[in-house]
């Protein structure tokens, strides 16, 4: 498992590969090479005692010696297409914690208390959002009161049904009230039908992968949640986990769209879907990634104090908090 100076002694490296590079082992340093007419070029070398975790964006080969090392030295790898979306994950993950994964599958289905504590925590940080655009229009005040009302409930709601419900409320009138000023009509996701709705996408996965690689480590089955249930495929702890930290993605978008970084001209429109350009995956990852990696400390030790709370059966008031 990882230890805290794991975390802040080692990094975390993206490499972008719009077109086609090879990663391989020489000499115990990871070896990104490019290929051309002109032979093969070293483009970095990396030792893997300072690799945390390894985001690869498009086309790329993998040697099976990289796979031995990235297992060997703890180093989660994530391979994304050129949609940024996942299509491989390795990490040398605790799956022999058979007593972790006992204690998930034996939570009663009717038990929501920890669900409360993550939706709680989402919203607080919906509300700190709203806050802090220091907008005092009606359409914000509303989404404002909204959180307030339904934090002061939520530690009444015994009805698993009624959570999603009062939860989906505050996240729609959170969304029409952030993202105004950008001609929001409402969140769909998956469906891709505006730019915003497709970047907010594009970083959840980001952020979705991002968590998933610290939350592999301790060994849980990322398949059973608290929150989000059972579903054929999903994996809906880490559906659960990165709940506390969506607020990262949505700030990150307001301020990149506001300040023109993104833009509806980044995106195609194909059969109704907004699809971002592929000559741009390059910047809208760079500014998500600038958006999380400062807080990859705090994620971490949110997963550490979460696992250490589940297998000690700790009161929810004792469960980690993560504020924006």
């Amino acid at each position: 498992m990882f230890t805290h100076k794991d975390v802040e002694f080692r990094s975390i490296f993206v490499i972008n590969c719009l077109e086609h590079r090879t990663l391989r082992v020489s000499n115990g340093e990871l070896m990104l090479e490019e290929t051309s007419e002109e032979g093969v070029k070293t483009l970095t070398k990396l030792p893997f005692q300072k690799i945390l975790m390894l985001f690869v964006i498009g086309n790329i080969s993998i040697t099976t010696p990289l796979i031995e090392k990235c297992k060997r030295f703890n180093v989660g790898l994530v391979v994304t297409n050129l949609s940024l979306r996942p299509v491989f994950f390795e990490s040398n993950s605790a799956e022999s914690n058979f007593l972790l994964r006992k204690k998930q599958h034996s939570l009663p289905k009717e038990d929501i208390s920890i669900a409360k504590v993550l939706v709680r925590n989402k919203i607080e940080n919906q509300l700190s959002l709203l806050q802090k655009t220091r907008l005092k229009d009606k359409q914000t005040l509303k989404a404002e009161k909204v959180c307030e009302r339904v934090l002061s409930l939520i530690d009444k709601q015994k009805d698993y049904n009624r959570l999603m419900s009062v939860e989906g409320n505050v996240s729609k009138e959170f969304f029409g009230a952030y993202f105004q000023n950008l001609d929001w009509k409402k969140r769909q996701p998956r469906v891709k039908n505006d730019a915003i709705n497709s970047t907010l996408d594009i970083g959840y996965t980001i952020l979705f992968n991002y968590v998933e690689c610290f939350v592999r480590m301790f060994g849980f089955d990322v398949y059973v949640g608290v929150y989000h249930r059972l579903w054929f495929r999903r994996k809906s702890l880490i559906c659960d986990l990165v709940e506390p930290f969506r607020c990262i993605i949505d700030r990150a978008v307001r301020t990149a769209f506001n300040r023109k970084q993104f833009s509806d001209k980044d995106f195609s429109v194909v059969k109704g879907e907004w699809r971002l350009r592929y000559d741009k995956n390059r910047d809208y990852c760079k500014v998500f990634f600038d958006a999380l990696l400062p807080y990859k400390m705090e994620i971490f030790k949110y997963v550490q104090s979460y696992y250490r709370c589940f297998m000690r059966g700790t009161d929810t008031a004792s469960y980690p908090k993560f504020l924006v």
